[in-house]
């Protein structure tokens, strides 16, 4: 009789299943096709910058290194009295945008502001200015502030690092559950921590898919629309998101009697499959599927990812659970299976790691030079920390001391997980953070890689400030003011030098150019490299004005 009805609630898990899976094809069958590319730069216009046209153009040809996706209202082209003289909405071909503008426009200096968005789903943005006739004071741009807020871009990481967790947290008690869980030991421990995990997962992939639109169009956490979620469903990233959850949803019915009760060979192979199907949506979702060997990355990537799941997962539930509960017969027989687990899931980690190290690189002196080269390297460093506490543990375990005395094993793995927490916050960062392939490519990627960044508080208002490449020669300057809610402060007139005392470099103005009621842009050429002063100067009204200063250094 027991047996009567076991099978038909398998045949009901797996229809479940099934149900799930044909979600994920239908999220697969809206994802658009993308060729592979990775935060495009402006490689040219035309209009060029800066340059004087003897009568206006009927439209304005933006052309970037890699194919881009359109920011709904974030391409706008003002005319020298500030109207808008872009009409009708742009075209995107690939690499190429084409603004459609008014061509019996006004004499006069316009101003052409973007904002799009790479295949790795990072928004980029700039701008600059064309004269028709002769040149006039630029004009400002009104419209909304085109970056995505601070708070915005630090949610994203915390959801990153959440859905890492997550998969961590369900991984492990799945694994050890299915294969090494002592049969006389209460399961319920491990399956909350599994459904712990199963949540996080799917709180962080809504939270993406929510946190994509501000990130992706500029502005707070709930300047969201219709048509920016549009934008993202479309997208190869929010397909990649809504397969994980329609992957993630199919995995539910088969996860819940592998937890309560040893699972069937068929079951667990299905589950096998499709929890490697939703491995492959976070570098679907990132720089892997953009790099200039997608398919490798891709690949790589997952086995990057579920080789640490596995890996903490297990050690977090030797830690938790086995160590504490099981007694030594049981840990003589579980710990050395689990340590050639670990040394095999190790061993694709440095595997993955080292191929992600080269497509993601390139060059040994990306490797220092970008920000994303410094991070690998302290992910590195932090990695060989717990390699050497793992060899530690693998040695008891080989020494059998473990199953006797398995507090000093229990120790060592705390202090891996300890360690591994923050190489997760460090992999979080990193995929938020420009490739240094790309950041090391040319001179407008390049700046990117030189990026120096700082915020100068007044009482009056807040200085973010920008300068890159942070080299000698041309380096452009972008300065945000915010007040004292950290929301954008309107500055009727900004005014900036550059000095180098050292040396003995007098100020050297900055010309600004002013995007928007709080961002100002300007360039200006260092000519020696130092620790540059630069000094700032913002008015908000005809009595109140702030003067912070920067110091610089510049290679």
């Amino acid at each position: 009789m027991s047996g009567m009805t076991v099978a038909p609630r398998r045949w009901a898990a797996r229809l479940a299943a099934a149900a799930g899976l044909l979600v994920t094809v239908v999220a697969l069958l809206i994802a658009p096709a993308t060729s592979a590319s990775a935060h495009a730069v402006l490689e040219s216009s035309s209009p060029a910058a800066s340059s004087i046209v003897p009568s206006g153009p009927s439209e304005v040809v933006l052309t970037f290194s890699e194919s881009v996706r359109k920011v709904p209202g974030k391409i706008r082209v003002i005319a020298p009295d500030g109207s808008r003289a872009d009409r009708g909405e742009p075209s995107f071909s690939g690499g190429v945008v084409t603004i459609p503008v008014d061509p019996a426009g006004a004499r006069g200096t316009y101003l052409i502001s973007f904002r799009v968005i790479s295949a790795d789903s990072h928004p980029v943005s700039g701008a600059f200015t064309y004269s028709v006739g002769a040149p006039s004071t630029p004009p400002v741009d009104s419209g909304t502030d085109s970056r995505a807020n601070p708070v915005v871009e630090t949610a994203v990481k915390v959801a990153r690092f959440l859905g890492y967790a997550g998969l961590v947290l369900l991984v492990g008690p799945a694994l050890v559950l299915a294969a090494l869980w002592p049969r006389r030991l209460s399961r319920r421990g491990p399956t909350r921590l599994a459904w712990i995990g199963l949540g996080l997962v799917a709180f962080a992939t809504l939270a993406d898919l929510w946190l994509q639109v501000p990130y992706t169009a500029g502005g707070g956490l709930f300047d969201v629309t219709g048509e920016g979620f549009g934008s993202v469903f479309g997208s190869a990233f929010g397909a990649a998101h809504l397969v994980r959850l329609g992957l993630l949803a199919a995995s539910v019915f088969l996860l819940r009697p592998l937890l309560a009760r040893p699972a069937g060979r068929a079951d667990a192979i299905i589950l096998a499959v499709l929890g490697g199907a939703a491995l492959l949506t976070w570098p679907l979702a990132g720089h892997p599927a953009a790099s200039p060997a997608p398919a490798v990355s891709v690949v790589v990537d997952a086995v990057h990812l579920g080789s640490m799941a596995v890996w903490l997962g297990g050690l977090l539930m030797l830690a938790v659970f086995l160590l504490r509960q099981a007694d030594e017969r049981e840990l003589g027989a579980i710990l050395p299976i689990w340590s050639r687990w670990a040394a095999l899931a190790v061993s694709a980690l440095l595997l993955a790691g080292t191929v992600q190290a080269l497509i993601e690189v390139a060059t040994p002196q990306a490797l220092f030079d970008t920000t994303y080269g410094r991070l690998l390297l302290a992910k590195i460093g932090l990695f060989a920390l717990v390699i050497g506490v793992a060899a530690y543990s693998r040695q008891l375990v080989r020494s059998r001391v473990a199953a006797q005395r398995p507090a000093p094993v229990r120790r060592a793995v705390l202090v891996e997980l300890a360690v591994t927490v923050v190489v997760l916050a460090v992999s979080a960062t990193l995929v938020q953070t420009t490739p240094a392939r790309t950041a090391a490519a040319g001179p407008s990627a390049g700046a990117e890689s030189g990026l120096f960044s700082t915020r100068l508080s007044s009482p009056l208002l807040s200085v973010e400030v920008e300068v890159s490449p942070a080299e000698r020669g041309n380096n452009s300057v972008h300065l945000y003011a915010y007040d004292k809610d950290n929301k954008p402060q309107l500055v009727a007139e900004w005014k900036a030098t550059a000095a180098l005392p050292s040396a003995g470099i007098e100020p050297i103005e900055v010309p600004l150019l002013r995007l928007t009621d709080s961002h100002a842009y300007g360039d200006v050429s260092l000519p020696a490299a130092g620790d540059w002063e630069i000094k700032i100067t913002a008015r908000t009204t005809d009595i109140d004005q702030a003067t912070v200063t920067a110091t610089v250094p510049i290679r």
